[in-house]
């Protein structure tokens, strides 16, 4: 079986790292970024029916996102369209993995604390299974 290599990931600079984590830190701009994952490039004029706020606000968040790398701007006509650039998102997600991976690692052992002790009910894996339906 013939797999095709990934090419090399482009490694963002601390700068821009920064960049990226200071975009992702605003609840507009994160719901910005599920828009443009969900339903692809997009103007601005649709991005803002989402908002209740004036066009020159989503305007500066866009431009926040752009510099960061998180979203690329083409002109069509009149237009602005939006598209989501996911790559540095990519870079955030190994970022996180490793404290990911910590606190997997600290529930587990918790997890296993709790079945040790007398006395603990047992709770199912999933909080939407019935404790009957669990087994």
């Amino acid at each position: 079986m013939n797999a095709t290599p990934e090419p090399p990931r482009a490694v963002l600079s601390e700068p821009d790292r920064d960049h990226v984590f200071a975009a992702l830190a605003n609840g507009t701009r994160r719901e910005v970024l599920c828009l443009l994952r969900d339903g692809g490039p997009q103007p601005v004029q649709r991005l803002g029916e989402h908002f209740a706020m004036s066009r020159p606000s989503l305007s500066e968040h866009l431009k926040v996102l752009r510099q960061a790398g998180l979203v690329s701007e083409r002109r069509a006509g009149r237009q602005r369209i939006y598209r989501l650039e996911a790559e540095p998102l990519s870079e955030v997600q190994d970022w996180l993995g490793p404290y990911e991976r910590f606190w997997r690692a600290k529930l587990a052992g918790l997890g296993e604390l709790l079945d040790r002790m007398p006395g603990v009910p047992d709770v199912p894996d999933d909080p939407d299974v019935p404790d009957d339906e669990a087994q």
